[in-house]
């Protein structure tokens, strides 16, 4: 099979589709749920199937015909450049790939053979590329993987993607696969899908706006509200006909009529509120979308940046909502090129931040693997490059994976990454209302370094703040950062996330009546006066309760009310107080830390002494940490010919308690260095055998995999031609007992094969006689010679005809043919007999009637 020469050919102009198109997607075992599924087809649907088996590539598939007994639809197989139409049932060649474009299937040659293929995938991709919402994909019983990506297309496009129950297919790894990665709508049984699939194909929308219905708009909040205080995200910020179209889409699902039948569903099932929060996470990307913008940045805005910085410099860029990293990669794969050129490379680097919503997105994003469909995408030189090429797709390099760090990060509520050189974040702001797109990009303003650059997707722009970005050239997104004075602060939106910690409460400080007992008056005068300032933390550093004046240790931080000890500790207390908590935290006694130097709120420096200790006991206290602060004065070193100056003290004192933080950070970091480098070469030891390991039970699963396929397909063609045959094999028996003929059927060795019921009254035969001689068997035929003609039939290949008499009195007509198969091959003979008694009695009765006539006569000329 040669088709090469269809991509030259020109391609018929096909009106765009406006039709439904359901692809089924097997693999062994998928026939069953296949027939189920189209059985409980309408036959006048309005919709087009294409069904998409794993099939032998050597072998002429019989799919057609099995499916066109299960169904009224017409079944064809598809032809290159066939009109796909609806109402109509499609099924792939054996010895193709499928492909759809304009209206029309695509063949074309087989990319890989015997279990490495992935028709499934391909077809999704390309249904999804050419529908969009109006696709529709299903995965039904097989081994591997292959429909998953191709579900996620149809997902990311806006289709429909169904599964069937995986405890219900002979082999789940399929239908288990897709539904691991979350790209399945709807799991369920195959002859109940196309129902539901019809059903939220043609249903109207009721969605438009909230204030259609009655109490639309509060169902609306309400379904806001348990997504934010299910997952801690809002989404109030974002644009609300994106965030309706997604709620439809779920409800569609349960065919609810309205957003007040989806509210008490969603109470009463948490894992809805994550599929709707995973619905409204819309992860599309791809590899170097828009090819102009990063062309763009690769002839001239990154060698503008790095000729800026001869001497070398670490660039940082960010990337928000970079869903599975294809955008972050891009980047990091233009200015390797970009910094390829520079003489010397290695004085320049970049590190990416890339962060996502989704923590699904993050995790695959992560493990840098990718189809290898994305060649339609990434050039081949960029592949062979940048990419590790495996049977199972392509896997980003380690020098583009290490200058990625992927993390999970809301851009609406957590603080932004700062002092930025670059920040790519397309098609973002398409989905967030103009309130919210107008704080971001003073924020966007304020991450960037002097002079960085701002990429935006094509369908964003930064709005009326013309005075904070420049756009660098009129056909694509990319935008300079300004320094306009005027706005060089803080922007009046910061995300940033605030303790959950209640304030402490303040103590009662109303003196006590004079009428209590002596004692309680005493204990806390001495509490006032002997104890030293205290806080009760947790293990976050938020504080619990207060004892004693910490005002000169402690004050709060400036702006929204947050009471972490880290926040308002004063400076020289904060980085220390961190590595004290540390250490507390660790240790079973008390941690002590003294000779600091802190500043008091006049200006003033003091001693500090300070103690730890993380509490065990009583319970209600227990992992809870008790620091106390202590004043301590100032003391330096006594050294010869120096005077005391209380100035060159608290110089002294700083520079030794800075060169004990140095080296303890220092003896920190090498044990750490240590212990990492040591988990790096056991676990780098490890990889190898696990990915040596993989390598063989891959090779060992796909050549299974591929066996079992094609044994499935040959059993499904075999199990059809044993129905076949059982078939015509019961008609063959009705045929020869209707006749009422004795018939044996005899090998060339003159064995029985096979004998009809009237049989039975010549030869005395039985079911078990089956593969006996015939001259074994007692008959009632006075015809010894019976075997001797069979013989000579079957050499001469001439019949041969007898009248023989049998031991009653009874007369046959014994007839001898040769057998022939169907491939013309004589293979014994066929032996019948009709009974002829009647015919011999009459004509016995004949002669005797006419002996008499002559008789009479005779005695007549004699009278004469």
């Amino acid at each position: 099979m040669t088709r090469s020469k269809h991509s030259n050919a020109s391609v018929p102009e096909v009106a765009t589709i406006v039709f439904p198109v359901v692809a089924i997607g097997a693999s062994a075992g998928g026939l069953d749920p296949i027939v189920a599924f189209l059985a409980n087809v309408p036959q006048e649907s309005g919709i087009a199937y294409v069904v998409i088996q794993h099939l032998d590539p050597t072998q002429k598939a019989m799919l057609p015909e099995l499916l066109q007994r299960a169904t009224s639809i017409p079944v064809t197989e598809i032809t290159h450049q066939a009109e796909l139409r609806p109402n109509h049932i499609y099924v792939i060649p054996s010895n193709a790939d499928l492909g759809l474009a304009r209206g029309r299937f695509v063949l074309s040659e087989p990319v890989q053979l015997r279990g490495h293929r992935l028709p499934i995938n391909a077809f999704f991709e390309s249904l999804a590329s050419e529908l969009g919402e109006l696709a529709v994909g299903v995965i039904f019983s097989g081994m591997g993987s292959d429909g998953t990506r191709g579900l996620q297309a149809i997902k990311q496009a806006g289709g429909l993607t169904l599964a069937q129950y995986p405890d219900t297919a002979k082999f789940d790894m399929m239908p288990q696969s897709a539904i691991a990665a979350e790209v399945v709508d709807l799991v369920d049984f195959p002859d109940k899908m196309p129902d539901k699939i019809i059903s939220y194909l043609f249903r109207s929308s009721f969605l438009s706006l909230p204030g259609h219905e009655p109490n639309g708009r509060n169902s609306l909040q309400e379904i806001v509200a348990l997504l934010s205080e299910h997952t801690g995200n809002s989404f109030t910020d974002y644009k609300i006909n994106t965030v309706l179209r997604r709620i439809e889409r779920r409800m569609s699902l349960y065919q609810m009529a309205s957003m007040e039948e989806y509210v008490p569903y969603l109470r009463d099932n948490p894992a809805e509120i994550d599929l709707l929060f995973k619905e409204l996470l819309i992860g599309v990307t791809s590899f170097f979308r828009d090819p102009k913008v990063w062309e763009y940045l690769k002839m001239v805005v990154l060698p503008q940046m790095l000729a800026a910085h001869p001497d070398g410099r670490a660039f940082k860029a960010w990337v928000p909502a970079c869903s599975t990293g294809e955008e972050a990669y891009s980047l990091a794969m233009v200015f390797h090129e970009v910094v390829a050129s520079s003489n010397p490379p290695s004085k320049y680097s970049l590190q990416i931040f890339a962060t996502d919503l989704s923590a699904d997105a993050i995790d695959r994003a992560r493990q840098a693997r990718f189809p290898h469909s994305i060649s339609s995408d990434v050039s081949a030189e960029r592949i062979e490059r940048f990419f590790v090429n495996d049977k199972n797709g392509y896997h980003v390099k380690k020098e583009i994976r290490n200058t990625i760090i992927f993390a999970q990060q809301n851009i609406i509520s957590d603080p932004p990454f700062t002092k930025l050189d670059i920040l790519c974040c397309r098609n973002l702001l398409i989905y967030l209302n103009a309130k919210l797109q107008q704080r971001l990009i003073p924020l966007f303003h304020y991450a960037l370094n002097r002079d960085g650059i701002l990429l935006l997707g094509s369908a964003d722009t930064p709005g009326h703040f013309s005075d904070l970005f420049s756009p660098l050239t009129t056909s694509t997104r990319l935008y300079r950062r300004l320094d306009n004075l005027a706005r060089q602060r803080l922007p009046t939106y910061f995300p940033t996330k605030v303790s959950l910690a209640s304030p402490p409460t303040p103590s009662d400080t109303r003196e006590v009546s004079m009428t209590g007992k002596i004692q309680s008056h005493v204990e806390q005068l001495l509490l006032q006066k002997y104890s030293p300032a205290a806080a009760l933390l947790n293990q976050d550093g938020d504080i619990l309760y207060i004892n004693g004046r910490t005002g000169a240790f402690l004050e709060p931080a400036a702006g929204k009310a947050n009471w972490n000890i880290h926040a308002m500790a004063r400076e020289g207390l904060r980085y220390e107080l961190a590595g004290l908590i540390k250490q507390a935290l660790q240790s079973e006694s008390v941690v002590r830390l003294k000779g600091l130097v802190v500043k008091d709120h006049l200006g003033q420096s003091l001693g500090v002494d300070l103690s730890a200790e993380a509490l065990s006991q009583p319970e209600s206290l227990r992992g809870m940490v008790f620091v106390t602060f202590s004043s301590a004065p100032l003391v330096a070193e006594t050294r010869r010919g120096r005077s005391p100056n209380p100035k060159v003290l608290e110089l002294e004192q700083q520079l030794s308690q800075a060169r004990n933080e140095i080296q303890a950070v220092r003896d920190e970091m090498q044990t750490s260095r240590e212990e990492l480098k040591s988990a790096n070469e056991e676990l780098q030891s490890t990889n190898e055998e696990l990915q040596s390991t993989n390598e063989e039970l891959t090779t060992s699963k796909e050549e299974m995999q591929s066996l079992n396929e094609e044994l499935y397909t040959v059993n499904a063609e075999l199990q059809s031609k044993v129905d076949d045959l059982s078939l015509v094999n019961s008609d063959m028996k009705n045929l020869l007992n209707s006749t009422d003929i004795a018939t044996i059927f005899l090998d060339s060795d003159l064995r029985i094969r096979r004998f009809t019921a009237p049989a039975t009254q010549i030869y005395k035969l039985i079911q078990t006689d089956l593969r006996r001689p015939l001259s074994d068997i007692v008959n009632d035929l006075d015809y010894p010679g019976l075997e001797g003609d069979a013989l000579e039939v079957i050499r001469s290949l001439v019949f041969c005809e007898r009248q023989v008499p049998t031991k009653t009195g009874r007369w046959y007509n014994v007839r001898i043919m040769p057998y022939r198969t169907i491939e013309n091959v004589i293979d014994g003979v066929v032996v019948t007999f009709i009974n002829i008694t009647e015919s011999k009695l009459l004509e016995a009765q004949l002669r005797q009637i006419q002996s008499g006539a002559v008789a009479d006569g005779k005695a007549g000329e004699s009278a004469s």
